[in-house]
């Protein structure tokens, strides 16, 4: 007698504003990982069952769509995909909340993508936890749940009973994550070769871009992000900033970090990595032309730099995510 599969019941969340594209991708994605599972012949797996669920006129979630077919039992993991939109905020979702507090307390392992960890911490979730987001949402999650300890350069965290996952498209890493959790690392290259995504771990800061602030108020400051970003190649000095700002180097410090976030030189330098990223990514010029034509006179110092800003050396950066430079250049 052939014995009963074992069930992983996987709930996806559509609550309003939630990306379509995800929640199909991500059932497209576990459906195919059973497809590959079996073909492997792989035994004493368990099967991914995927269910939709969603918010109902009554103010009640309730399930929708689940394949393979059969009435799911408590799940084991819920996800709450990423939005195009605004973040949900909980006069909005309060019945959610409830929900997604319900099944964690059933012992459900709750993930989210993008500014669905807005609805996770709404709902009291990641509290004193580590948690990421999308890069451009990170410092509002971060302000909003200061109890959070949020990193935004991290794709994905896993966090046990909790999983988040960083920008729109980062559901594609949290898919590969729960098959490996719940089959196997070799199905988790399979599907990838199946997909044609990248396997290999990224990390948000490969992609999120340098936007400086500029609506802080502080007007001295402001003219000294202005010069900076026309003088910010060449070298520039504590005092010369100071001094353009017509405030004491004290004063300005102080100031500076208030109004951007960073001090001076950690400023700088992520000035310096945006335009060495456009040139890695754009033109042909050798690592040592780049280093000298963003402000470095020392290629090792600037790559040393690059690397610890970026998770990758100039060089590796290139051929990821050049259009047009060639290694050979390098």
């Amino acid at each position: 007698m052939t014995p009963l599969a074992r069930f992983i019941d996987i709930g996806i969340l559509a609550y309003p504003g939630a990306q379509v594209a995800s929640l199909h991708g991500l059932t497209d994605m576990f459906l195919t990982a059973n497809r590959l599972s079996a073909e492997q012949g792989l035994a004493g797996v368990p099967t991914l069952r995927v269910s939709h669920w969603a918010l109902g006129a009554d103010g009640q979630v309730t399930r929708g769509f689940t394949a393979p077919q059969a009435a799911p039992r408590s799940l084991d993991i819920l996800i709450l995909p990423p939005c195009l939109g605004d973040p949900i905020w909980a006069a909005q979702g309060a019945p959610l909340l409830r929900f997604l507090k319900g099944q964690h307390d059933k012992g459900t392992i709750l993930s989210s993508v993008c500014a669905g960890a807005f609805l996770l911490a709404e709902a009291g979730l990641l509290d004193g936890r580590p948690a990421t987001t999308h890069w451009s949402l990170a410092e509002k999650l971060q302000a909003r749940f200061p109890e959070i300890a949020v990193d935004g350069d991290k794709l994905l965290i896993e966090d046990g009973d909790i999983i988040t996952a960083g920008g729109v498209m980062a559901w594609v890493e949290l898919g590969l994550k729960i098959i490996e959790r719940f089959i196997s690392p070799a199905i988790v290259l399979s599907v990838a070769r199946f997909f044609l995504v990248d396997a290999a771990g990224r990390e948000q800061r490969f992609y999120s871009a340098f936007a400086p602030k500029l609506t802080h108020g502080d007007a001295a400051i402001l003219k000294v992000q202005h010069w900076l970003q026309r003088q910010g190649m060449t070298k520039v000095t504590l005092p010369q900033m100071a001094a353009k700002a017509k405030l004491g180097e004290r004063t300005f410090l102080r100031r500076f970090q208030k109004a951007t976030g960073f001090n001076p030189t950690r400023y700088l330098q992520l000035l310096r990595i945006a335009k060495a990223r456009e040139m890695l990514e754009l033109t042909n010029h050798k690592i040592e032309q780049i280093a000298w034509r963003v402000g470095y006179e020392d290629a090792g110092a600037f790559a040393k730099v690059f690397q610890a800003s970026m998770g990758l050396t100039p060089s590796d950066y290139r051929r990821r995510f050049s259009l047009g430079g060639k290694a050979a250049t390098e």
